[in-house]
C-alpha cells in the first residue's frame, strides 16, 4: 500500500499530486529550494541528500527549513551515498543531520536511511502543509554578449528555450538515476553545476562527461564556493572545481570563478 511504503525517487521534481502525504527519499540535495519543492507536493516526512554540506550549510539548509512547518525530515551523508540517485540512498545512505521533528521520532545521525524510512512511515504523518511562493528561480545575468546567461536555481527548470544559451544552475552535478538523458533537457552551450561535495562514487561530477558526449561544455563549482540550490550564489561567488573535454577545449580551467568560466565560453564563440 502507498502509505506503508516510502516514494523512492532520484529528484523532488519527479514529486507529483499522487506524493502527497507520502514519506519520499529524494535524491536531491537537501537545499531550501528542493525541501520547499518537496512540500508544495505535501510530502509528510522527507530524506534529501546533503550534497557536502558545504557553504552557509546550504546542503542542509532545507531540512531546517522544514523543521518550522513541523515536517520531520534529515539528510543523507554525501560520502555515504550518491546524490541523484534515490535508490542507492535508500541501499547505502547514512543520517549527518536531521531535524527537530525528526529527532522527536527517534532519527539520528547515523542511523541507516532504510531505518529512518521506517521510522517515518510508522508515525503515520499527515501531509505538509503547501508553503508560499518562493522568490523567482529564472534570471538572466548577461545579455549584452553574442549568447545569453541565464541563472536557474535548479536544472529541472532548462527549457528548449534556453538552447544556445549558457545557464548557470544551483543543482548538484550528478545525473539521475545514473541516466545520461537527465544530464540537461537543451542543447545548451555550456552549463555550470555544483559539485555537491562530489561525494560517493564521484557521483556530484557525473553529468559532465555526459555533457561532453553531446558537445556541451560543462563544469562544477566548489560545494564550499556556492551556496547549493543557489544559482546567484553560483554565478557571483563560485569557482570552477571540475571541468569537462569540451569546457578544457574552449579555454576553461580548474580554479577560475564562475564569471571567468563563462567569459572563457563566450570569447571561445
Amino acid at each position: 500500500m502507498a502509505d506503508v511504503v516510502p516514494l523512492v525517487v532520484d529528484s523532488v521534481t519527479q514529486l507529483d499530486a499522487a506524493s502527497r502525504g507520502r514519506v519520499a527519499c529524494c535524491g536531491s540535495h537537501g537545499a531550501v529550494y528542493a525541501a520547499w519543492y518537496a512540500a508544495r507536493h505535501g510530502v509528510a516526512g522527507l530524506l534529501l541528500h546533503d550534497a557536502g554540506i558545504g557553504r552557509d550549510r546550504a546542503g542542509v539548509g532545507g531540512i531546517f527549513w522544514l523543521e518550522s512547518r513541523f515536517v520531520p525530515a534529515a539528510a543523507v551523508a554525501h560520502e555515504s551515498a550518491r546524490i541523484g540517485d534515490g535508490a542507492d540512498m535508500l541501499a547505502r545512505g547514512v543520517l549527518s543531520n536531521v531535524n527537530g521533528p525528526g529527532s522527536a521520532l527517534g532519527l539520528k545521525i547515523g542511523m541507516k536511511a532504510s531505518v529512518a524510512l521506517d521510522r517515518l512511515l510508522a508515525a503515520r504523518l499527515p501531509a505538509a502543509e503547501a508553503p508560499g511562493g518562493m522568490d523567482e528561480a529564472r534570471q538572466v545575468v548577461s545579455d549584452s554578449g553574442p549568447v545569453q546567461v541565464v541563472a536557474l536555481d535548479s536544472n529541472g527548470l532548462v527549457g528548449p528555450e534556453d538552447t544556445g544559451r549558457i545557464i548557470v544552475t544551483g543543482s548538484h552535478g550528478g545525473l539521475l538515476g545514473g541516466r545520461k538523458a537527465s544530464a540537461v533537457k537543451a542543447d545548451v552551450l555550456a552549463a555550470v553545476y555544483n559539485d555537491a561535495g562530489i561525494g560517493a562514487d564521484r557521483a556530484g561530477l557525473s553529468r559532465l562527461p555526459a555533457l561532453a558526449e553531446r558537445g556541451i561544455a560543462a563544469a562544477t563549482v566548489s560545494a564550499f564556493s556556492a551556496r547549493i540550490g543557489d544559482a546567484m550564489s553560483s554565478w557571483e561567488d563560485g569557482y570552477i572545481s571540475a571541468l569537462n573535454e569540451a569546457a578544457e577545449a574552449r579555454g576553461a580551467c580548474i580554479g577560475l570563478s564562475t564569471r571567468e568560466f563563462v567569459a572563457k565560453m563566450l570569447e571561445s564563440l
